[in-house]
């Protein structure tokens, strides 16, 4: 099991969704502390992105410390907005 940290960003994103989405997305968290993915985002970014129905949320992983690091989560137009940032 890895653990879990959040960039200092990470609350803004999480308290705006509904509760019901929040659920959704520590249900995920939990998921991804057991058995993190590894579909990167692409175009060289060392992110991971994952699916919570239309949201989506963004983490990097640490296998030295076995950590992962959760970024964003938001639904698809933040996210792409989110990711437009990054180039």
């Amino acid at each position: 099991m890895y653990k879990a940290s959040f960039h200092k960003d990470w609350p803004g994103y999480f308290d705006k969704l509904e509760n019901q989405i929040k659920e959704h997305t520590v249900k995920k968290i939990q998921k991804i502390l057991e058995h993190p993915q590894k579909r990167h985002l692409g175009g060289g970014a060392k992110y991971f992105v994952d699916e919570i129905g239309q949201y989506r949320i963004l983490y990097m992983v640490f296998e030295e410390r076995q950590e992962v690091r959760f970024f964003f989560v938001g639904n698809h137009k933040e996210y792409e907005k989110w990711y437009k940032q990054l180039f």
